[in-house]
Order: structure tokens, then C-alpha cells, then sequence
């Protein structure tokens, strides 16, 4: 129950934080986040949590991560459901948290693609260019892969383990840097979820891919540090 807990508490903080500075603070004229706080506020959630509860559940935070680390060899089949169940339930308490402070303030939207820090495709919403289906699935895909590959290096043995949580913090920063213009960002299925939820309409519609591709990147990720990378 400790390690649920952890996972509980850790994903309502990436999903509060990360969605959070979205919402609230990357659009305000002249002092506004923008892309590159947005970006280290999910970096932040991750680098924070890791060292907090990391060492309790092992930090997974995300549904793709807990499978592409079983497909590694590092994480057990059976306790999949309930670490995916715990991460969705944190997912979705932080987003009515934020859906409640956005209410008290009459400024909740739940039109337009990227409402409320939801995922999309096919909308033009960043200078009016619109990512395919295709891209979209690439764009998860690649990213979630090469976050499994940074997440099993960083905490390999023969890495330095102490600098594990700032290097996988890291590498969720960059992922966004680079994704945010195209699906605004995913590669966890339990915060597109719980974000969607919220919103419903076109989100939950196009909720599948980001499951999806996460998933299948996490799970390619996994296999490939294991048979290509890993020392035994």
C-alpha cells in the first residue's frame, strides 16, 4: 500500500504541477511561463517526487514507464494493474483539484483543442499548424521510447544513482520542448487521461492515442536497454 500511495501522491503532483503551470500561468500577457516554464514545471514534478517517494515505489509516475519497465525485467507483472490504478486515481484527483480553483474563478474552458492542458491532433492551435495523426503517434512514440531508455541508464547500476532523478527530470523538460507545439505533450497516459476526463468532447475522442503510443514506446524502450544495453 506504501508503494500505491507513493505512486498516488506522486502523479497528482506531476499532473498538479505540470497541467497546473499550464492552466494558470503560461498564457498571463508579459509575465507569463510559456513554453520553457511549462516545460521545467514537469521536469520539477518529476525531480521532486523522484527523490521524495522514489525510493519508496521506484518513481514511476506513468502507465508507459511501469510497462516498459516490466518489459525490461525490472518491474513485476502482477503489480502493473494496481501501480497503472493508483497513477490514474492521482491523475484525475489533481485534475478536479484544478478544475475546482479554475470554477472558483469562472475560468474553466472546455472548448478548443489543448483546453485545460488536454493532449490533441489534427487542430491547428500553436500559429495555426496542425500535426497529423500520424506525427502525433510518432512524435509519442519516439519520445516515450527514449524516456524509458534515460529512466533505465539513469538507475543502472553502473550509473551514479544519485543524479538519477535529476537526469529523468531533465529529460521530461526536454520532451516538452520539443512536443508541446505538436500534441501538447503526453507521453503518460494517466495524465492525458485525467485531463480529458474533465474536458470530454474531442479529448476523449482522440484519448487513445495517447495511450497508445506511450505505451508502445515505453514497452519498445524497455526491450530495447534490455536486449541492446543493459550489462547481463
Amino acid at each position: 500500500m506504501k508503494k500505491l500511495f507513493a505512486e498516488f501522491f506522486g502523479t497528482f503532483w506531476l499532473v498538479f504541477g505540470g497541467c497546473g503551470s499550464a492552466v494558470f500561468a503560461a498564457g498571463i500577457p508579459d509575465i507569463g511561463i510559456g513554453l520553457l516554464g511549462v516545460s521545467l514545471a514537469f521536469g520539477l514534478t518529476v525531480v521532486t517526487m523522484a527523490y521524495a517517494v522514489g525510493p519508496i515505489s521506484g518513481g514511476h509516475f506513468n502507465p508507459a514507464v511501469t510497462l516498459g519497465l516490466w518489459a525490461s525485467g525490472k518491474f513485476e507483472a502482477h503489480n502493473i494493474v494496481k501501480y497503472i490504478v493508483a497513477q490514474c486515481l492521482g491523475a484525475t484527483a489533481a485534475a478536479a483539484i484544478l478544475y475546482l480553483i479554475l470554477n472558483g474563478a469562472n475560468s474553466f474552458s472546455a472548448s478548443g483543442a489543448g483546453a485545460f492542458a488536454t493532449n490533441f491532433y489534427d487542430q491547428p492551435v500553436y500559429h495555426n499548424r496542425s500535426f497529423s495523426m500520424l506525427s502525433a503517434f510518432l512524435t509519442e512514440f519516439v519520445l516515450t521510447l527514449f524516456f524509458l531508455l534515460v529512466i533505465l541508464g539513469a538507475t543502472d547500476k553502473r550509473a551514479n544513482g544519485k543524479f538519477a532523478g535529476l537526469a529523468i527530470g531533465l529529460a521530461l523538460t526536454l520532451i516538452h520542448l520539443i512536443s508541446i507545439p505538436i500534441t501538447n505533450t503526453s507521453v503518460n497516459p494517466a495524465r492525458s487521461t485525467s485531463q480529458a476526463l474533465f474536458v470530454g468532447g474531442l479529448a476523449l475522442q482522440q484519448l487513445w492515442l495517447f495511450w497508445l503510443a506511450p505505451i508502445l514506446g515505453g514497452i519498445s524502450g524497455g526491450i530495447i536497454y534490455k536486449t541492446l544495453l543493459a550489462k547481463e
